[in-house]
């Protein structure tokens, strides 16, 4: 099986392999915060929140850090995406 990186030039695949590394800590640290909660997603998490399920402090504030979490997380994917169809060219 042909290297990902192997028709690359070095600053492309670091970037890649940079952009990779972010998103994974971006979704492990995503899963955390909303794991504390038992919520999918961060809107799911604002539903807890307004029926009651949690306390509205601290919950409140880890919903905002995992929705900041969300949209990087959407913003890196589209980067990457958009990056490794570049390099393809």
């Amino acid at each position: 099986m042909a290297h990902f990186f192997e028709n690359l030039d070095p600053e492309t695949a670091a970037e890649l392999d940079q952009l990779s590394r972010l998103l994974y800590e971006l979704r492990e640290n995503l899963n955390a915060v909303l794991a504390a909660y038992g919520a999918a997603d961060p809107a799911a998490l604002l539903r807890r929140i307004e029926n009651g399920e949690v306390d509205e402090h601290p919950a409140y504030e880890h919903y905002l850090s995992a929705r900041i979490l969300a949209d990087t997380r959407d913003a890196a994917r589209a980067l990457l995406g958009e990056r490794a169809k570049e390099a393809n060219r």
